[in-house]
């Protein structure tokens, strides 16, 4: 049986762990929230906003076992209850500003507003768990735009893996669409694990890829958008979708319902150290758009120009989660039916005809 970390020693009782969730009316929040209730788990869940998380209430089976509590990650202290008697920490809370538009120079602008008050964020939460003394680990919420498939020359690498990190310089310098969220997950992480060494924290580090799946939010998740955009034609994240495809060779995608598994897995495993890609599969856009033409028959689907031939596209890699224990519940064909159906469901998407 696998070392896992909390585990009751031999003649003692067994007693479900407490986790904190924070973000938990995001996309990924809600369903971390969801499954750890299904599992049976304790769950303090810290909401911005605890109006917006009355909805999610009446979608959270094992309410007697959730706690919610209001903090905002710009307030030191503010977490220091949230956190408290917490076994681990799942830091998913993150600004999902892709792009920017000021009259300011935009480099400061986003060092201000966005950059610094993320990494301030993490490490108010970070010496929140350093306080309870009872958080055994923290799981950060990483993201694909920190890896780039192209080595230093510009040459597509064959494997793809946790190391293959994009440097600062590219993302400043290049400014390609999404660059704010990429910068933003780029010096958080490293703030975090930086943090993390510094004061003895265990930090493990989730590389999700674009997510997709069921929502419970009452919004449509930004991933979402970015990856129905040849459907919806919506050119903003479009051009996002399109520049992870040059960036990747291929677009990485997983269920949201095992990026969330991965990341209790990783709460869990007593073996798990630094980062994580989560990645199910890859397709290149060609191929990506073909499935949404036989999923979603509609003439508005949104063709290429001109996809760049790439003789081997590079494999992204998720190697080092396998290699652990994890497996995934979900492949390609689940995402894209269960992504389709739901947005039609809520009605974002008309229905087809026939």
């Amino acid at each position: 049986m696998e070392n896992t970390l909390g585990a009751p020693a031999e003649g003692e009782m067994a007693v479900a762990p407490t986790y904190c969730v924070t973000g938990a009316t995001g996309y990924i929040g809600s369903w971390l929230v969801k499954l750890l209730l299904e599992r049976g788990y304790k769950v303090h869940a810290t909401v911005r906003n605890p109006e917006k998380a009355l909805y999610l209430l009446s979608l959270w089976t094992g309410g007697d076992r959730l706690r919610l509590f209001k903090a905002d990650l710009l307030e030191e202290g503010s977490f220091d209850e949230a956190v408290k008697g917490c076994n681990g920490v799942f830091h998913v809370a993150a600004s999902m500003e892709f792009d920017v538009n000021t009259n300011e120079d935009i480099d400061t602008y986003v060092r201000s507003n966005i950059i610094d008050p993320a990494i301030k964020g993490t490490e108010n939460l970070l010496k929140a768990c350093l306080k309870s003394k009872s958080v055994k680990r923290v799981v950060f919420t990483s993201s694909i735009s920190t890896i780039t498939a192209k080595d230093s020359i510009g040459n597509w690498r064959p494997v793809v893996d946790e190391s293959c990190l994009t440097t600062i310089d590219h993302v400043l310098n290049a400014k390609a669409s999404g660059w704010v969220y990429a910068l933003s997950k780029l010096l958080t992480e490293e703030a975090a694990f930086k943090f993390a060494n510094e004061n003895g924290i265990d930090l493990v580090s989730v590389i999700t890829t674009t997510v997709a799946g069921p929502f419970l939010t009452t919004t449509i998740p930004s991933s979402i958008h970015v990856l129905l955009s040849p459907v919806t034609g919506d050119p903003k994240y479009f051009q996002i979708l399109s520049a992870v495809n040059a960036r990747m060779g291929s677009v990485a995608l997983v269920h949201i319902e095992d990026v969330c598994s991965a990341h209790i897995f990783l709460m869990e495993q007593a073996r798990a150290e630094g980062r994580f890609i989560c990645c199910v599969c890859s397709s290149p856009m060609s191929e990506l758009i073909n499935r949404f033409a036989q999923e979603y028959p509609s003439s508005n689907i949104q063709g290429l120009e001109a996809e760049k031939k790439v003789t081997k596209r590079p494999e992204i890699s998720s190697k080092k989660l396998r290699d652990l224990g994890f497996t995934y519940k979900h492949g390609i064909e689940d995402i894209i039916h269960q992504t389709i159906t739901t947005c039609v469901d809520y009605g974002f998407l008309p229905p087809t005809r026939g």
